[in-house]
């Protein structure tokens, strides 16, 4: 007989409950009577015993009828099932089965959820943060929970599925930059939680019986990105727009004119603040605003932000106007932040505490290299920044602390302090268009689709930077409207233009006062520096962002060393033109420069303070060991920098010493005087003997072959344990010491940048010289400042008109315009009758 077998009888076949004498059929509601329990019971048998039943029940049974055949196949016809039996059993069928359920017990509690280690630190992160998406490092993947898992799944195309008490989705860790990327464009707040502990700190720490340490890491947003750690540089299509987070913050306001007994035309007060976070750029605005919200809307449409941050309470007129342009189409974030704790002077007193912290920390990070001059330096422009501050309208003051508060989550705050470049939105120095104007005229994007292509910023754009081009953005949307700024760069241009060779540039060059201007023609070995240097930034990375992102410290080394190795070379590249005039004509050099304004820039870019600095900074690092992303090698420590890694690398090398010292204990308790450790397949310190050689028991197996054995020794096991933890030491003293020296850079950030606006500027200049040079433009002529007001044109045209010339019948053309209004075609069609009408009048 046979090994008796184990079943379990179903539910379905156990014997039947009393049924109630009701002749109502069962309820299914929750109110009803506590079911039967089920049964389940467990039985052995063996085949003799099953035969044995088999007979027993045949016995006991009444014979059945026959069942009824088909006429055609002869088959039997199955009886129909009765109505009330069949929703039985489906009730049974579609229960829940508790085979563990217990029949005493009348109101059974219901089991509590349990959760693994790895769930309840999810639990535990995803109630610190409840408004970002969490992207969990596991092993070798970053894996989503719960709804963050669906959403990953509807965005990136990946597969959710549940695990355990969650549902779950996972993504590669080399494809990290991909996805947080795209989450980001879809307006998420992303929050990246990686291990804080290695396996190798972690066997020898306290927490070697339990999961790995995971904490938040980082934040990403879309103004957050381009300054985020690992996210620099971007992908083909990134990073070329400016990524402003607006706060705004508003105040109702009831003007009266008394004198007159009539309100004035507006509704509320707004304060402002948009930062460009990965640029140091800083924004501030406040101003009165009527029922139209026109002001704001103007100020929404020239920045073009990317995150909208909104004081509460705000109007209702305010919040449609910044919640519709952040539409589903835009995937502008918004967030929304309380103002009322900062009414009463909580405000001031929240950002003078941040520079009161900042300035302290500064002087902290830098006690062994920071000069006192160094120091009295940073004190001056931390005054100085303060009593900016302190002049600030109120409201402007308290959209800076709210956006102080904002930026500490992402750990960004610090820019706002030491690196930020503070400038009104509007000043007497430049124009402030209307949205109105802006829109119409397409001056930064077209009425189409809203993307750049057609508008004039797109026909004037001939930058070879995509910081030159941000810079050049702004220029257009903000013209200048003083007269010495004017000249000052039509100098420029008109210089660089004449460097080019252009025919046109120098005719009617005059200077304020009506004399010949200081710009002169000059050869072509200026234009070729300039040109060469412009070429050589625009293959470069972003620099302007590389630089903040060094100040952020988020910057990897390879990175750090192409940013400043880009400005040391266009510095050194600038300094080969001379910017002093000669006494006499003979002596006068090809390359020299007149123009006031090109010799401010060429000096700030080629400074010897930003020389002198890239090269010592470039100096400290190993520039092979930072393109194999190899930390441990990256700084240098003979001149008694970083003693942290100076201790940690005399501990791996005395590990590897002890390690290699094994051998020879080895060669004399086994008589062979050529053993050597071997290297197979990744693991380290093999020793290799015949079948027939006898070892200690300790030593441990770890393969064979046919005629050896491979063994690890116990004192090498031990001895590769303390090099590994040796190791992991090394590696956490470098990234401090890295943190250290990117904390470092922050007293040379402000030359840097400087130097880097300086560059960007030039390539402006730059680009409007082609943009004469190739359409034939001329500088215009400024009248003395006692003669009336007039302006004369002569055959002049709309840069992004051109084309009309083209079209010689004036029925035709206006046939055009009438068409284009009415189908709300771009505006420039909309320009071809005044056009048209301009053109009959020069000819008259």
């Amino acid at each position: 007989m046979g090994k008796q077998k184990q079943q379990v009888i179903s539910r379905f076949f156990a014997s039947k409950p009393k049924i109630p004498s009701s002749p109502s059929p069962p309820s299914f509601s929750s109110s009803s009577s506590t079911p039967p329990p089920k049964i389940s019971a467990t039985v052995t048998f063996s085949p003799s015993k099953r035969r044995l039943t088999s007979r027993l029940s045949s016995s006991n049974s009444k014979p059945s009828k026959l069942p009824k055949l088909s006429p055609h196949t002869h088959n039997a016809i199955p009886p129909l099932p009765n109505p009330s039996l069949h929703e039985k059993f489906l009730h049974r069928l579609l229960e829940p089965s508790t085979t563990c359920s217990e029949p005493s017990s009348q109101n059974p509690k219901p089991n509590p959820t349990k959760y693994t280690p790895l769930e309840l630190q999810v639990v535990d992160l995803k109630n610190k943060y409840p408004d970002v998406l969490l992207m969990v490092e596991v092993g070798y993947k970053y894996r989503f929970f719960g709804e963050d898992a669906e959403i990953a799944a509807r965005e990136l195309g990946i597969y959710a599925h549940l695990d355990h008490n969650f549902m779950t989705a996972s993504v590669p860790t080399f494809r990290l930059n991909v996805h947080v990327r795209r989450l980001v464009s879809a307006g998420y707040k992303v929050g990246v939680v990686k291990q804080t502990e290695t396996a190798a700190i972690k066997a020898h720490g306290e927490n070697r019986l339990g999961p790995f340490c995971r904490g938040l890491s980082a934040l990403y947003t879309k103004a957050t990105l381009e300054a985020a750690e690992d996210m620099g540089g971007g992908e083909e299509g990134w990073g070329g727009e400016s990524n402003y987070l607006v706060c705004v913050v508003e105040k109702g306001v009831l003007e009266k004119n008394f004198e007159c007994g009539v309100e004035s035309g507006f509704d509320v007060t707004i304060g402002m603040v948009a930062v460009e976070i990965s640029t140091g750029e800083v924004v501030y605005a406040e101003f009165n605003d009527n029922f139209m919200r026109c002001a704001l809307e103007a100020v929404v449409l020239s920045l073009s932000p990317a995150e909208l941050l909104l004081g509460k309470p705000l109007s209702q007129q305010t919040e449609k106007l910044l919640l519709a342009y952040a539409g589903p189409s835009s995937n502008v974030r918004v967030e929304h932040a309380s103002g009322e704790c900062f009414i009463d002077g909580g405000a001031l007193a929240e950002v003078m505490s941040l520079y009161e912290n900042t300035g302290e920390d500064t002087l902290v990070d830098h006690p062994y290299h920071a000069k006192q001059s160094t120091k009295f330096t940073e004190q001056g422009n931390h005054r100085l920044t303060i009593e900016g501050i302190m002049s600030m309208p109120d409201l402007t003051v308290q959209a800076l602390a709210l956006t102080i508060r904002h930026l500490k989550q992402f750990g960004f705050e610090r820019i706002l302090c030491l690196g930020a470049s503070f400038r009104p939105f509007s000043s007497k120095m430049e124009m402030t268009f209307s949205a109105n104007a802006l829109q119409q005229l397409e001056v930064l994007k077209n009425s189409t689709d809203g993307s750049e292509s057609g508008s004039l910023l797109q026909f004037m754009n001939h930058t070879l930077t995509i910081y030159g081009s941000r810079l050049l953005r702004h220029w257009v949307a903000h013209p200048l409207c003083d007269r010495n700024m004017i000249s000052a760069r039509l100098d420029a241009v008109s210089e660089i233009a004449e460097s080019m060779g252009s025919s046109r540039a120098s005719q009617n060059i005059q200077g304020l006062d009506g004399e010949n201007s200081d710009t002169t023609v000059v050869q072509p070995e200026f234009t070729y520096i300039l040109s060469s240097v412009l070429t050589m930034l625009g293959r470069s990375p972003d620099i302007q962002r590389g630089i903040t992102r060094v100040f952020h410290r988020t910057a990897t080394p390879s990175e750090f060393i192409a940013v400043i190795q880009a400005i040391l070379c266009a510095g050194k590249q600038l300094q080969k033109i001379h910017l002093e005039e000669e006494d006499t004509v003979k002596n006068m050099r090809a390359n020299t420069v007149y123009s006031k304004l090109l010799k401010k820039l060429i000096l700030t870019a080629s400074s010897s303070i930003v020389i002198g600095s890239a090269v010592k900074l470039l100096s400290t690092l190993n520039k092979e060991a930072a393109d194999q992303r190899d930390l441990k090698n990256l700084i240098s420590t003979s001149n008694g920098q970083f003693p942290e890694v100076s201790r940690a690398q005399k501990e791996v090398h005395m590990a590897q010493e002890k390690l290699d010292s094994l051998i020879d204990v080895y060669r004399k308790q086994l008589g062979m005087r050529k053993l050597e450790f071997m290297n197979v397949s990744g693991t380290t310190h093999l020793i290799e003997l015949p079948l027939d050689v006898k070892v200690p028991l300790n030593w441990v197996k770890v393969n064979s072959t046919k005629k050896t054995i491979r063994y690890h020794p116990l004192e090498v096991l031990t001895a590769l344990d303390q090099l590994l933890l040796a190791n992991e030491k090394l590696t956490v003293a470098c990234r401090a010491a890295w943190d250290s020296f990117l904390r470092e850079f922050g007293k040379y950030y402000a030359d840097f940048q400087a130097a880097v606006q300086a560059l960007a500027t030039l390539d402006c200049l730059h680009s409007l010289a082609i943009l004469s040079r190739n359409k034939n433009y001329v500088r215009p002529v400024f009248v003395y400042e006692d003669e009336p007001v007039q302006v004369h044109i002569s055959s002049g045209r709309h840069p992004t008109v051109s084309i009309v010339r083209l079209l010689l019948d004036p029925t035709w053309v206006e046939r055009v315009a009438t068409f284009a209004k009415l189908l709300s075609l771009p505006s420039w069609l909309r320009l071809v009758p005044l056009y048209q009408h301009h053109q009959q009048n020069s000819m008259c």
